[in-house]
């Protein structure tokens, strides 16, 4: 059985204070070993959400990463960086770096290929706009996408990988795929997962919903037979609504 992933991705919010607030909030809630939990502050954040993180079992994330390994490289943060802050997990292809900062899939393929060596596990973003999906061409978009960030990956990459599902027209929309959009599109990930890799591998891999998810919709669409965890966004700012989720994972 799949274990249920749950992520919170931050964005650009919280300072080091707030930072502090929220995960002192959320260590009065020891997951269930059931579900897996990451936070992914913001870079600034790192440092003291690592410190407060100590002998709990919530991991800690990145919202992204350089493909370059140092140097002249004004803003960036590079693999080494994070790793030496304590981070497990790395964000990878969010739709918002896709969109205001024009990465491709290549990129993103080159991305997750270092954090894999860096010993840390990447949650790698797909999903179609408003305009793709009406068009009739989201399998065609996913998969291209999938093919894409995947390329070269082994078995055993697979397994130390997340692909977050999440359609760009509910992202921050306060729309919603239907727990049945969402699982087909997942289907369509692990069909896709197994043609490229194996079945036993694709039975195994953690495919995550993100897109408005919410404390209301959260157990309908995470007990969907495809659907193995939530990246969530806006709702994992306030303890309560991201406790709300996790416990809505629950078997």
């Amino acid at each position: 059985m799949r274990k249920k992933v749950i992520a919170g991705n931050w964005k650009m919010n919280k300072d080091v204070f707030e930072t502090a607030d929220l995960i002192n909030s959320l260590k009065s809630f020891l997951p269930n070993s059931e579900i897996e939990v990451i936070v992914c502050p913001p870079y600034t954040s790192l440092v003291i959400a690592q410190q407060l993180l100590k002998g709990t079992q919530i991991h800690l994330g990145a919202q992204d990463v350089s493909v370059r390994d140092d140097g002249a490289y004004t803003g960036e943060v590079s693999i080494k960086m994070l790793k030496s802050v304590g981070c497990d997990y790395v964000i990878v292809g969010h739709s918002e770096r896709r969109q205001y900062f024009h990465e491709s899939n290549e990129l993103i393929n080159q991305k997750a290929k270092k954090i894999l060596a860096s010993g840390m596990k990447p949650i790698i973003c797909v999903g179609e706009t408003l305009d793709e999906r009406e068009k009739g061409i989201t399998d065609q978009v996913i998969t291209a996408q999938v093919k894409g960030v995947l390329a070269g990956f082994t078995s055993a990459d697979l397994a130390k990988t997340i692909i977050a599902y999440e359609p760009v027209w509910a992202i921050g929309t306060g729309k919603t795929a239907t727990p049945q959009q969402a699982d087909d599109v997942h289907q369509l990930i692990r069909k896709l997962t197994g043609q490229l890799f194996s079945w036993n591998d694709a039975e195994k891999f953690v495919i995550q919903y993100g897109g408005s998810v919410k404390p209301e919709n959260a157990k309908e669409l995470l007990h969907m037979p495809n659907i193995d965890g939530a990246l969530v966004g806006g709702a994992c700012l306030k303890a309560e609504s991201f406790i709300a989720i996790i416990d809505g994972a629950k078997s």
